[in-house]
């Protein structure tokens, strides 16, 4: 996926302005999908030159001004030629490529106790992404109201899931590199 993705969705599901697309990027897709606050703005003016969206300037007299984006047939046909091809994504989904493994693969050139103590931020880390999806029922109920959700709720449930199972199992990984390298296993 790429980040011109995530926003043609969450704009075929209405019209937003960037502050809106923005913070239900971050409720809703940023356990699977980073995205600065710069890099949306950045890509909405991207894809308004390709043509796959349209935006309008509204005047507000207490706040200040807004831009409104829509997406257009240009864009509903990005987006569905993205969806209809996911054989790309599924192989990059398959390719672990992480620092964090890397540094444990070398992590014998370190102190043992710098060892433990990296594996215990880790595992806090993870903890804290698993209380975070915690709240994903909730958002998710929130935007279904929003958007007449449905059919659509439930792919965000299982889409949920997918994070809840990924972080529960890091947690367990490190669980059990805690346990090896304190010597009890």
């Amino acid at each position: 996926m790429s980040l011109k993705h995530g926003i043609l969705g969450l704009l075929n599901y209405g019209a937003m302005t960037g502050y809106e697309l923005d913070k239900t990027f971050k409720d809703s897709l940023a356990f699977f999908w980073q995205a600065q606050t710069s890099q949306i703005y950045r890509e909405l003016g991207n894809m308004e030159r390709n043509g796959w969206l349209t935006s309008e300037r509204v005047v507000q007299d207490e706040r200040p001004n807004k831009r409104v984006y829509s997406i257009t047939d240009k864009g509903k046909a990005e987006l569905n030629d993205w969806l209809s091809s996911p054989d790309a994504d599924i192989h990059e989904e398959m390719r672990e490529r992480s620092a964090f493994l890397m540094r444990v693969f070398f992590a014998g050139e370190m102190d043992s106790g710098q060892v433990l103590e990296m594996f215990r931020k880790y595992r806090r880390k993870c903890l804290d992404y698993c209380s975070g999806l915690g709240a994903a029922d909730e958002v998710i109920a929130q935007y279904g109201a929003a958007v007449a959700g449905g059919a659509h709720m439930q792919y965000w449930k299982i889409t949920a899931l997918f994070g809840e199972t990924h972080y529960r199992s890091r947690l367990e990984w490190a669980d059990r590199a805690i346990e090896i390298l304190e010597g009890n296993e």
